[in-house]
């Protein structure tokens, strides 16, 4: 396909807008299915092409959504989505990358600017997905200026958007090998009032986090009802992802994207939406790797650290209580 294949007339929405959507891959045949499929969903193609015309700068307009495909990255390609992350966070553009789990590491450490939405080993319908659901950004209803509770139900209604989806494409005769993952449910920390003030003392003082056997005995015990029931039943990746810090945080050990994304049993595009989220909302935070650029780690913040000590805090004295 060449780069005139992405031209199509100026497509507006209900009020008017039109988001232009600029593809590239080196996979001729993936261009194909994702032009065809925006194009039957009523976008705006622009400029698009193989890898390098977008790295090599050759590229003059980005359009509203980039959408890039790079399964896999060496250094050379590292430096020039860095370079890439750094035009479309001046741009103002919205970009989507698709890539692999064994890239997603590499690929994960060139964003820090741009805020794009990461997918491994996309399907077609998560493709489709992601561009929808950035277009509400795009034509202005930006979801930072959003509560964080209207932002984590959005969270919740775009999972549930995107399984729907994927179970579409399973029927249609797609595989689709990740499991299924769909976060339902929001956070266990409200207290009620009375309940609070009846804590307020024990909590003056931070507590330690506990023992990491203890959280570690807990992730495998969450880990093993899976083997009875369907893990869809019980797909919490915030909860998992938290405990799953929490332990390496006490153990002092360092965790990457990709070995975070498998912690919270969610396929990883999954994930990394709820790494996004949980950065945003202070929960999260990216470490660089000071000896290896190439690598980010993600640990909880001194607010998360805090959080959960006192969680764990609390379920302990509560035990305490029931077996005095």
């Amino acid at each position: 396909m060449t780069q005139a294949d992405f031209s199509y007339a100026a497509i507006g929405d209900a009020a008017g807008l039109t988001a232009r959507v600029s593809v590239f891959s080196d996979r001729p045949y993936l261009r194909e299915h994702i032009a065809d499929d925006l194009r039957g969903a009523g976008f705006q193609l622009g400029q698009g092409g193989n890898v390098a015309t977008l790295l090599d700068g050759e590229t003059t307009v980005l359009g509203d959504v980039v959408m890039l495909d790079c399964p896999m990255v060496d250094a050379a390609a590292m430096a020039s989505l860095s370079r890439l992350d750094m035009r479309v966070a001046r741009s103002g553009a919205q970009l989507i990358v698709s890539t692999s789990l064994d890239a997603l590491d590499a690929v994960f450490s060139c964003f820090d600017q741009s805020a794009p939405q990461i997918l491994v080993d996309a399907s077609r319908a998560e493709r489709m997905v992601a561009v929808g659901r950035i277009l509400g950004t795009v034509m202005g209803s930006r979801v930072r200026e959003l509560s964080e509770a209207d932002r984590i139900a959005l969270l919740h209604l775009t999972e549930q958007v995107d399984a729907i989806a994927r179970r579409r494409e399973t029927m249609e005769g797609t595989a689709y090998s990740a499991p299924v993952g769909v976060a339902d449910r929001s956070s266990d920390f409200a207290h009620q009032d009375g309940e609070a003030d009846q804590s307020r003392t024990r909590r003056s003082v931070a507590p330690p986090l506990p023992d990491p056997r203890l959280v570690r005995r807990m992730i495998r015990q969450r880990q093993d009802r899976r083997r009875f029931f369907d893990a869809e039943l019980f797909a919490d990746p915030a909860w998992d992802m938290l405990l799953d810090l929490t332990a390496a945080h006490a153990e002092h050990q360092r965790v990457s994207v990709s070995s975070l994304c498998i912690a919270s049993g969610v396929p990883p595009t999954t994930a990394l939406r709820w790494i996004k989220q949980m950065t945003e909302t202070g929960l999260f935070e990216r470490v660089e790797d000071s000896s290896d650029k190439r690598r980010v780690f993600i640990s909880l913040s001194s607010a998360a650290v805090d959080a959960m000590a006192r969680y764990f805090a609390e379920v302990m004295h509560e035990s305490m209580a029931a077996a005095a």
